[in-house]
């Protein structure tokens, strides 16, 4: 089986989850935790060299108060317990505004983690116009100078896998996942079982992978 190099994760239907189950939306998001750490141990054996976890974006912070105190701390989390693997950590977001969590700043910058390994992001108050704001051709000693990437140190998502049923990308890493296969399930993010992740793989493995060849 070919096995992506590169997996992202948007993990969808959090709040849905909780209204299913009869509790309040900010509740669905710590439900979430468990399901990251188990998908992050199923990439490691399966060979992935790098996960992309979705946390919250600089949309999202409209949501009510509850809510985004509730998906903040569970980023804070999920962080710590991914900080107790073997792994090459990076958060990426915009640490300039005041919903950037400070308890997260020390991993800004890729950070092995205990005997590093698979390279894992985390993308905490993301946003796509942010990422690629430096992407503009300037004036520098006469000649045109393109910057880069505020997310330069992610490389190209080859596997896009969405829980909750939504077929959007909703600003996910645009210039990485210019040729990434996307697949979406139906099943909310809480509701994860080691089935997903495997499913996806044969999915991908009968995926004709061109590059635009």
């Amino acid at each position: 089986m070919r096995i992506p190099n590169h997996i992202g994760v948007i993990p969808d239907g959090n709040r849905r989850w909780a209204d299913n189950n009869g509790l309040p939306k900010e509740m669905g998001y710590r439900e979430g935790l468990n399901p990251g750490l188990k998908l992050l141990k199923l990439c490691r054996e399966a060979g992935v060299k790098e996960l992309t976890y979705y946390g919250f974006t600089v949309d999202n912070t409209k949501r009510p108060t509850t809510q985004k105190k509730a998906f903040v701390q569970a980023c804070i989390d999920a962080i710590d317990m991914i900080a107790s693997e073997d792994v090459s950590l990076l958060v990426i977001g915009d640490t300039e505004s005041k919903m950037f969590p400070k308890a997260l700043l020390p991993y800004t910058r890729r950070t092995k983690v205990g005997k590093g390994g698979i390279r894992v992001n985390f993308l905490v108050n993301y946003g796509w116009e942010w990422d690629l704001g430096n992407l503009r051709t300037a004036e520098k000693n006469k000649r045109k100078v393109i910057k880069e990437l505020k997310s330069n140190d992610i490389s190209r998502v080859d596997l896009l896998i969405r829980w909750g049923g939504r077929r959007r990308l909703s600003g996910f890493l645009p210039a990485q996942s210019v040729y990434a296969d996307f697949y979406v399930l139906d099943d909310y993010w809480p509701d994860f079982k080691e089935e997903h992740f495997y499913d996806a793989l044969k999915w991908y493995n009968t995926q004709d992978i061109t590059l635009g060849g």
